[in-house]
């Protein structure tokens, strides 16, 4: 049995949560979460002590986690976002932003709540931007995100002995951010948002922090380009 902590990471099939765990990879055993079997596998691939966990995070059980006795880090990087003004947005898209952005977090936490609490471990969440203030065509997402955030700020004062980051990125250069560029109907221009590996350096800083430092909370903007 590998001597190396564990970390459980969501939304690693791309983006930020494969950046995530690609940075931890030297240093911990993976289980990769995502809802696309191939690119699951393709990050697995490259990654030795990882492995995939392909799973709907909306339908997540006990059985899901059987097993998982230990666990040092858990991020949650899955997400989804659906663009439009209030008058546009209706409810099954709240119910489909909410369910994915904040309660598959919350119940998944639950789960693995035992494990974390035998590691001491820690718990990364990555919000937004639109978890600290809203715009205009984001509500359903903004309004998630708040959530996300009184989430993680109740976890912590619940369970003292965990560590749990919440961390705030503004736009990131990924296939999701060239998804929402076309529905804006704005240009993609990737030299303007944050790189994923500078996000997932920022979630390194915050694990790796020394014991008597505990990371609550990082807001990481691009250097260029907008804000949100």
């Amino acid at each position: 049995m590998s001597e190396r902590p564990t970390a459980l990471v969501t939304g690693a099939s791309r983006g930020v949560g494969a950046a995530i765990a690609r940075a931890l990879a030297p240093t911990h055993d993976l289980v990769l979460g995502g809802r696309d079997p191939e690119a699951l596998a393709e990050v697995v691939s490259g990654l030795p002590g990882a492995r995939p966990w392909p799973v709907e995070l909306t339908a997540v059980t006990e059985a899901d986690v059987a097993g998982v006795d230990r666990l040092d880090v858990l991020v949650h990087s899955a997400g989804v976002v659906t663009l439009g003004r209030v008058e546009e947005t209706p409810a099954e898209v709240w119910r489909r932003t909410m369910e994915v952005n904040v309660i598959a977090v919350a119940e998944l936490t639950r789960l693995l709540l035992p494990a974390l609490r035998a590691a001491r471990g820690h718990v990364v969440l990555i919000n937004s931007g639109a978890g600290q203030r809203a715009n205009p065509n984001w509500v359903s997402y903004a309004a998630s995100k708040h959530a996300l955030r009184a989430f993680a700020d109740g976890l912590r004062l619940e369970e003292p002995e965990l560590r749990v980051t919440t961390i705030y990125p503004g736009r990131i250069a990924t296939d999701m951010q060239r998804e929402l560029r076309a529905v804006e109907g704005g240009p993609y221009q990737p030299e303007n948002y944050l790189d994923p590996d500078s996000v997932a350096r920022v979630a390194l800083t915050a694990l790796t922090a020394s014991p008597d430092a505990h990371i609550t909370e990082i807001t990481v903007r691009p250097a260029a380009g907008p804000l949100n």
